[in-house]
């Protein structure tokens, strides 16, 4: 029987799609996700079930992907659901109970001292087996699992690369611009650089030449490769591409009391990568020229293969 795996597009499916090899299911699952230039990109060639996108906190993408997962789990081709979040994993797993599905949900790496919203919703859900990847606050039906950042390390590189290629991904979110951000590096960014730019929804007086609201997958990662040094808000996916591309990258949290995000959960997750020496923290009204140099004067890879992640089937 086929492993049904649940995300939403971003973070959630990147984390997802890093941790399908240790959880032993790639060669048996099926994807279902929102349809976006990153879930074509990094799913292509697996089977894929597109559902109804669902932003945060929206209560009406919540329920058109709860009739989604009626349909889709109806057949009874699954014997398991997983999911990484977010309101898509409720949307699936009431449904999947119902069905006699095994649940299973890991919460966000974004989640460094509790649980979501979303984790604290399906934690209510009969049955669903809870997955931290902090040891700190793993407790009750909460089991610590491992960290999709186990297996990379970072390196102070022999020769200095200078800053001429650089990547800005300020996400795709379409509620929250990140316009301090955007500014700041207008303002500090050699003028001579190559830069490509992704801006999601942000959009400010003196919109950068070139500016692009998404990149397909598999062009950034190209772009990632071939950079100096990457600048990226402090989402997860966004940390794993810079770092599969082997870099560590200006990583800049978005605050909720400028309206960047919901909550400052994206403080605690810079902090958590800094700590790891896996990303540069910068907030956003700091960054300087030295920080670039500084970021691209490391590398990022594998300090061996991850021990898979725990959990039980």
């Amino acid at each position: 029987m086929t492993t049904l795996l649940v995300a939403s597009t971003g973070g959630h499916l990147a984390e997802l799609h890093d941790l399908a090899p240790r959880l032993g299911v790639q060669d048996d699952c099926v994807w279902a996700t929102f349809d976006s230039p990153q879930s074509r990109s990094l799913l292509d060639g697996q089977e894929v079930i597109h559902v109804p996108p669902a932003t945060t906190r929206d209560a009406v993408g919540a329920l058109r992907d709860l009739l989604a997962a009626r349909r889709v789990l109806g057949g009874g081709r699954f014997r398991q659901v997983i999911s990484t979040g977010a309101s898509v994993a409720m949307s699936f797993f009431l449904p999947a109970v119902r069905h006699g599905l095994a649940c299973h949900y890991i919460e966000s790496a974004t989640r460094t001292e509790g649980p979501s919203l979303t984790g604290r919703l399906v934690a209510r859900v009969p049955r669903t087996r809870l997955y931290t990847q902090y040891p700190g606050w793993a407790a009750g039906r909460w089991a610590y699992g491992g960290s999709i950042f186990d297996g990379y390390l970072a390196s102070r590189r022999a020769t200095p690369r200078p800053v001429s290629r650089i990547v800005v991904a300020l996400g795709t979110h379409d509620r929250f611009g990140f316009p301090r951000l955007l500014r700041r590096l207008v303002d500090v960014l050699p003028p001579e650089a190559e830069v490509l730019w992704q801006v999601g929804s942000t959009v400010v007086p003196g919109m950068p030449a070139g500016a692009r609201r998404q990149v397909p997958y598999a062009e950034m990662q190209q772009a990632m490769r071939e950079a100096d040094v990457v600048v990226t808000h402090a989402g997860v996916g966004s940390a794993l591409a810079a770092m599969r591309a082997g870099h560590r990258a200006v990583y800049v949290p978005r605050r909720r009391r400028h309206g960047e995000h919901v909550d400052d959960h994206q403080v605690a997750m810079a902090r958590e990568l800094d700590r790891r020496g896996l990303v540069l923290a910068r907030e956003a009204d700091e960054i300087t020229v030295d920080d670039l140099a500084e970021a691209a004067s490391w590398t990022v890879g594998a300090s061996g293969a991850p021990a898979p992640f725990r959990w039980t089937t």
